[in-house]
């Protein structure tokens, strides 16, 4: 009998009114029912955290710093545990799974870190006539209620780089896990109440969008709405949040530059892993790649080797590399874009199938920057790599997108290197490396469609927080 989960309210385990299967993205098996919360066991949970948010505001950093310190310890002891969940639910291969929960503990130890760091500054006011003997220095205080909603493809991690810096500034939360994906948030609800989380500080509601995202995005007391997802759900949520704080991380169809020159032995292994880690369902996933005229023949010949290697199949298996994607939908879609580009002129050099659940590593050539495996976000393992001259004409394709998240480029030439820096119109640039790098406490965020706001523990406290400025009259 598959396990019944219950929402999180006020700390209490609540038994909802309705539930619903969740399968396995692999095998199909039902592994658990998921509560559907309605719009009043949502009004529960917030006015949960309306009344937790005085007991959040005055805890003192050291304490809230320690609450996350625990949650550090606990989630070390059970690493393993944390995987499987997440290779269940997301069929994310479990050798990637278990990474992303170690990523996800140094996420937790940034925000005990940051936690003990919230400070304001000073303010010379005598800079100004009339402002002699004046004293002025600004505080920052916590926001309030945050209204979480996260995605299926890092389910525990993108949880923490919402639920870490709302605990570390003092906010209680709201969450509304990805319904793909909800069992890594209850799991680490349980760990949090273990680490003396106060009750209401932290609430679990999972249910549909129209009804659980719906109420968070329009209540008046969330006081800032954090998501990740599509664009299109993303520009709704800024259409009918009003005066909320929005921070939307909206996904992109990331890029790769490679000039001549670079040593291919170093970049094909980082591509690989780039474009096909997690079955490309990553938002700064490798899906452009644009290699110069002269070391493309070369560039495509290893990749292509180096694609053929990879393991499909069980995500419980630890040899395997690339498993089921999220839905059937889209096996079915990707499998349709695939088609279509194919219809127009794409070469299939490796993959074009699907396998089950699988869709097979793909490698398509010469695919028109208008198909949609092109301009659109695939969020599956298929990559494009396409001829350039050079640098400059790859810039403009890179450029040529309703998104900009993260982009790499490969190049000997620093000069190359800083030109490509400030012409790319994207929200990070890695230079020698893909543009799926990321670690946890860098500013993340994109522009144009990829969205609005930064992550990265750091960066989030300041989006969960409001600067208050206090001038005192010595006179």
């Amino acid at each position: 009998m598959a396990l019944k989960k219950k929402l999180y309210i006020n700390g209490e385990w609540i038994e909802a009114k309705s539930y619903t299967e969740l399968k396995s993205p692999y095998s199909e098996e039902i592994i658990a029912e998921i509560p559907q919360a309605t719009e009043e066991e949502v009004n529960q949970a917030i006015d949960a955290a309306d009344r937790a948010r005085e007991t959040m505001r005055k805890m003192p950093a050291h304490q809230r710093a320690g609450i996350l310190e625990k949650l550090v310890r606990l989630l070390e002891s059970r690493v393993d545990e944390a995987a499987r969940i997440i290779a269940l639910e997301a069929a994310k291969p479990i050798t990637t799974a278990r990474e992303e929960v170690l990523r996800t503990i140094q996420t937790y130890k940034f925000a005990a870190e940051e936690a003990k760091r919230i400070h304001g500054e000073t303010l010379p006011l005598d800079a100004a006539p009339g402002g002699e003997n004046r004293i002025a220095y600004t505080v920052r205080e916590p926001l309030g209620i945050i209204g979480a909603i996260t995605p299926f493809n890092f389910p525990m991690n993108l949880v923490a780089h919402k639920l870490g810096p709302a605990i570390a500034a003092g906010n209680t939360i709201v969450l509304k896990p990805a319904s793909q994906t909800p069992l890594s948030a209850f799991f680490i609800a349980e760990l949090l109440e273990e680490a003396g989380l106060p009750k209401g500080a932290l609430n679990v509601v999972t249910g549909s969008g129209r009804v659980v995202g719906e109420k968070l995005v329009t209540d008046d007391r969330i006081k800032v709405i954090t998501f990740t997802g599509s664009p299109e759900v993303g520009i709704g949520i800024r259409n009918k949040a009003g005066l909320k704080r929005v921070t939307l991380e909206l996904g992109s169809n990331a890029a790769l530059i490679v000039d001549d020159g670079v040593d291919l032995n170093k970049v094909i292994p980082r591509s690989i892993k780039g474009a096909f880690s997690n079955q490309g369902q990553v938002c700064i996933s490798l899906q452009r790649v644009y290699v110069h005229e002269n070391l493309y023949d070369a560039f495509v010949e290893k990749f292509v080797a180096e694609t053929k290697k990879l393991k499909t199949g069980d995500p419980l298996d630890p040899q395997t590399d690339v498993s089921a994607l999220i839905t059937k939908g889209d096996v079915e879609r990707t499998l349709s874009w695939i088609e279509e580009a194919k219809q127009h002129g794409a070469i299939v050099a490796t993959g074009g199938n699907a396998e089950g659940n699988v869709l097979v590593p793909t490698v398509l050539l010469n695919a028109d920057k208008a198909l949609k495996v092109s301009c659109q976000e695939v969020f599956a393992p298929i990559v494009l790599i396409n001829k350039v001259k050079s640098v400059d004409e790859a810039i403009e394709f890179v450029n040529d997108s309703r998104y900009g998240l993260q982009a790499g480029i490969y190049t000997n030439d620093v000069n190359t290197a800083l030109n490509a820096a400030e012409k790319l119109h994207v929200g990070g640039v890695m230079i020698n490396d893909i543009p799926t790098f990321r670690v946890d406490h860098m500013p993340y965020g994109g522009v144009k469609e990829s969205g609005v706001g930064r992550e990265g523990i750091k960066y989030a406290v300041e989006e969960m927080t409001e600067m208050k400025l206090v001038v005192f009259n010595r006179n």
